[in-house]
């Protein structure tokens, strides 16, 4: 995420909600349980387990299913980097889903690891909790590419992995996701419709080599680079409010005034570099901090137009359910489509689309309604600062 990823999409229509927990169970029942995983089969809503919240990412989507397991389940959570409120943030969303009554007797164990951005680390804690005999990894990748061996591993030995927010580029897992090149799509246009098609832009990226931001970089592109006279900076914020309020300082010391900017993650930081450095109020597309919602409600009447989407921090939960349901035999879409909530500065609610009284740092995206998963946010956010 950028903790806040990739966060890919538009604004969607939430879908019915989803079947609990428990109706998956008894779904399982009636799943003919046939050898590991098949694979293949185009994704259609009424082949899988929670049609209203398992959406499948494409119509091409296959299909997987494997061997049932009975419940209760030792959970691994393989986290890379740390080092901003998105992923402290997700850490708590998985442990607070993991205590709702729905799921919890589902669980025997859970276990989180984080081990920052060496891949080799990773890889390491992955194969840990196969060698162990955990029966449901999921994992918030380093590399997008670096995983085939590890899974073939977790394939011979019954474990089921679940990737999340920085995708691993493979089909034999099941991936659960916002649309990234969609939301870097969306954060494009919005500025164009904004800015116009002339004008400087500060484009703030998020970790390096993340497929997060690769594919939200990518998404922008497509269309600022159809307006030849739109200029694009690039800094790197590292998805963190500190890191991307020094570098769009410095920016803008060096290139002088921006019209737009779009921020992956770190937003509130950024717009601040824009208010002390002197900066006219420009539009800017960013995260769903709460910091960044503050700002757009407190400047919004001077000029500060703001677009906030999210990637949400309960992709992890949304994972987990999906995991849980995998291991109790359901059929399911490889690739799970998460809808991406959103918001402007002329449509912003206090208490609801942003919270006055909490801190900047907080994700205000922490629930998926469609999916059953509604977390508190005042108990994440005083949950969220204290790091694992």
């Amino acid at each position: 995420m950028i903790l806040p990823a990739k966060r890919a999409s538009t604004l969607r229509t939430h879908p019915p909600t989803c079947i609990h927990m428990k109706k998956l169970i008894t779904t399982a029942a009636l799943v003919s349980l046939s050898a590991l995983a098949q694979f293949g089969i185009p994704a259609k809503a009424a082949d899988t387990a929670s049609s209203d919240c398992f959406k499948p990412f494409s119509p091409e989507t296959k299909t997987l299913q494997f061997k049932a397991k009975k419940p209760p389940y030792r959970v691994a959570l393989a986290n890379g980097y740390i080092g901003n409120t998105w992923r402290i943030e997700m850490i708590k969303c998985l442990q607070q889903y993991a205590e709702d009554p729905q799921i919890k007797p589902l669980i025997k164990e859970l276990k989180i690891v984080s081990t920052g951005t060496d891949v080799a680390a990773q890889i390491g804690a992955v194969d840990n909790f196969i060698n162990a005999g955990y029966d449901l990894i999921i994992i918030n990748a380093v590399s997008p590419t670096a995983f085939k061996p590890v899974i073939e591993r977790a394939k011979r030995a019954g474990v089921i992995l679940v990737s999340f927010d920085n995708m691993i580029d493979s089909d034999q897992i099941l991936a659960v996701n916002e649309d990234q090149h969609e939301a870097g799509r969306l954060m494009g246009d919005w500025i164009v419709k904004q800015m116009g098609t002339k004008g400087n832009v500060i484009e703030v990226r998020g970790l390096a080599g993340n497929s997060v931001d690769l594919d939200r970089h990518k998404g922008q592109h497509e269309v600022f680079d159809k307006y030849p006279d739109i200029k694009v900076t690039e800094v790197v914020g590292n998805w963190d409010d500190g890191t991307a309020q020094k570098a769009v300082a410095d920016a803008i010391a060096v290139h002088g005034k921006f019209d737009g900017m779009t921020c992956q993650g770190g937003t509130t930081g950024a717009v601040r570099a824009l208010i002390d450095g002197k900066n006219p109020f420009i539009p800017v597309a960013g995260e769903a901090e709460n910091g960044f919602r503050k700002l757009i409600a407190q400047h919004a009447s001077e000029g500060l137009k703001g677009w906030s989407y999210g990637q949400s921090p309960a992709l992890v939960a949304l994972s987990l359910k999906a995991g849980l349901a995998a291991l109790q035999g359901n059929s399911l879409p490889q690739y799970i489509s998460a809808p991406i909530p959103q918001c402007q500065y002329d449509t912003m609610k206090a208490g609801v689309d942003y919270f006055p009284n909490l801190s900047d740092d907080f994700f205000v995206a922490s629930g998926f309604p469609q999916c059953n998963i509604a977390l508190d946010a005042g108990k994440l956010m005083n949950a969220a600062k204290t790091s694992e």
